[in-house]
C-alpha cells in the first residue's frame, strides 16, 4: 500500500493542534519555573550592569572623604534623599529645619508617596539599619529590578543580544550614577519597564497595576499612564470580536482592557487630587512646583539653555552633556519612530521627552529626567549587537571608562543635584 499522502489542511491542523499544546502547556507552568527561566535568559545582562554600576562607585570611593562627604553621604544621603527620607521617618506635615524655607509648609508635597513608603516599610522589616541606608538598599534593588525589566522589554522587540546590549547602556547612561544613590529614578523606571512588558504582553491588569503604582513614584508617571491607557483603548477598538483563548475556548479580552484603562491613572490622580486637598485648591500639586520653579512653557526654557551652550561662556561640563542629551534624545526618537517600535513605547518614550524639554527649570537635571526613557537605547543597541564583537567591546569599554568618569564629576565636583 502506498504511503498516505497527508493533506495540507491535515498537517496545518495537526501544526495548530502542536502550538495550542505548547500554549497550554506554557500557560499551565508554575510561575516560580517561569520566573527562573526569565532569570536564566537575563543573566548576562543583570552581571553586566553589576559590573559597570559597580565600576561606577567603586570610582567614586576611591576619592569620596578626602574633602568632603564619604560615599554613604553622596550615595544615601544628600540632595532629594534627604527629603525621601525625612519623609518615610516623620511624615509629610513634619517641618523641616533648614529645608523648605522658601517653598513653604507644603514643599514636601513635591515628592511622590511610594518611595517614601517603601523606605517606611524597609525601616520596619530592618530595624538596625537608618533610614539612609533602607533608602538607598531600596533604589539599588529597584535598579537591579529595572535593569531585567529593560532587558525582558527589549528583548521582545528585538531580541537577546540587542537586550543585553541596551541594558548595559542604561547602566552607563550620562546621568546612569543616579541608579546608584537614594533616589526615585531606579524605582521608577522598574515600574515602568515592567508595565510596558506587561502590555507587550497583553498582560492587562498587570500592566494598569504597575503604572498606578509609577503614579505615586514621579510626577512624570503620566507617561506611562497615556501608553498603557492609549495602547489599551486602541486594543479594545481594534479587537472587533473576541479571541480565542489556549483551550479553542472564545475569550473575551474586554474585562482586562478596560481594567487596565480604569486602574492605570488612578495613583497620578490620587496624589494630584490629596495635595490638591491639602492645599485648598484643585491646583495646589502645580504651586507647590511653582514655588520649586519648576513650570511648564512648552520647551521655552529648554531651548534657551540649549541655544546658551553655543552662545555663552564659561560653559561648564554638565551643561554641555545636558544639552547633547537632549539634543540626542529628540533625534533619537525619531529614529525610534522610523524603526516602527511598539506604539506602547513610542508614547511611553514621546511623553517623558515631552515632560523633560518642556518643563522650565533645572536643566542641569533634564539627563536625570531622560534615565528612564530606556528605548531610547535601542537603536545604538541594534547597531552594537550587528557589528563586529571587536567593534562593540572596544565602543561599549570606551563608553564604560566615560561614564566612569563622568559620574565621580557629578558627585564629587558638580555642586548641586545629579
Amino acid at each position: 500500500m502506498p504511503p498516505v499522502q497527508t493533506e495540507p489542511h491535515a498537517r496545518g491542523g495537526r501544526a495548530s493542534h502542536r502550538r495550542r499544546t505548547t500554549q497550554a502547556t506554557s500557560a499551565d507552568e508554575s510561575f516560580p519555573r517561569r520566573l527562573r527561566a526569565a532569570a536564566l535568559r537575563a543573566w548576562p545582562a543583570l552581571l553586566a550592569y553589576a559590573v559597570v554600576r559597580c565600576l561606577g562607585v567603586a570610582a567614586v570611593a576611591l576619592r569620596a572623604g578626602d574633602d568632603g562627604p564619604g560615599l554613604g553621604t553622596l550615595l544615601a544621603d544628600k540632595y532629594d534623599a534627604v527629603y525621601y527620607t525625612h519623609i518615610a521617618e516623620f511624615g509629610y506635615a513634619a517641618p523641616m529645619a533648614d529645608s523648605c524655607t522658601v517653598q513653604g509648609p507644603l514643599c514636601k508635597y513635591a515628592f511622590f508617596p511610594l518611595y517614601p513608603a517603601l523606605i517606611r516599610a524597609g525601616s520596619v522589616l530592618l530595624p538596625p539599619l537608618s533610614a539612609a541606608q533602607v533608602a538607598w538598599g531600596v533604589a539599588v534593588v529597584a535598579a537591579l529590578l529595572a535593569a531585567w525589566g529593560i532587558y525582558a522589554v527589549v528583548e521582545r522587540v528585538a531580541g537577546r543580544r540587542t537586550a543585553v546590549v541596551a541594558t548595559v547602556l542604561w547602566g552607563i547612561a550620562p546621568h546612569a550614577m543616579v541608579e546608584s544613590m537614594a533616589y526615585t529614578e531606579p524605582v521608577f523606571t522598574a515600574l515602568c519597564a515592567w508595565s510596558l512588558y506587561a502590555a507587550l504582553s497583553h498582560r492587562w491588569v498587570a500592566a494598569g497595576l504597575l503604572a498606578s503604582l509609577a503614579g505615586l513614584t514621579r510626577p512624570s508617571g503620566s507617561a506611562v499612564v497615556a501608553a498603557v491607557v492609549l495602547a489599551a483603548l486602541w486594543a479594545l477598538f481594534t479587537s472587533r470580536r473576541p479571541a480565542r483563548g489556549d483551550d479553542g475556548q472564545r475569550r473575551d479580552r474586554t474585562g482586562p482592557l478596560l481594567t487596565a484603562v480604569a486602574v492605570s491613572p488612578l495613583g497620578w490622580f490620587a496624589w494630584f487630587g490629596w495635595v490638591g486637598h491639602r492645599a485648598g485648591d484643585w491646583r495646589g500639586y502645580f504651586e507647590v512646583q511653582e514655588k520649586w520653579g519648576s513650570t511648564f512653557d512648552g520647551g521655552v526654557f529648554t531651548l534657551g539653555r540649549v541655544a546658551d551652550v553655543f552662545l555663552k561662556l564659561p560653559l561648564n561640563l554638565n551643561t554641555a552633556v545636558g544639552a547633547a542629551t537632549v539634543v540626542a534624545s529628540v533625534v533619537v526618537f525619531v529614529i525610534c519612530v522610523q524603526q516602527r517600535q511598539p506604539a506602547v513605547l513610542l508614547i511611553y518614550t514621546g511623553m517623558l521627552l515631552l515632560i523633560a524639554v518642556g518643563g522650565a527649570g533645572y536643566f542641569h537635571s533634564k539627563a536625570r529626567f531622560l534615565l528612564p526613557a530606556f528605548p531610547l537605547l535601542i537603536p545604538a543597541a541594534r547597531a552594537l549587537a550587528a557589528a563586529r564583537p571587536s567593534t562593540m567591546y572596544t565602543l561599549l569599554g570606551t563608553a564604560v571608562g566615560l561614564s566612569t568618569a563622568y559620574g565621580v564629576y557629578l558627585m564629587l565636583v558638580w555642586p548641586h543635584s545629579p
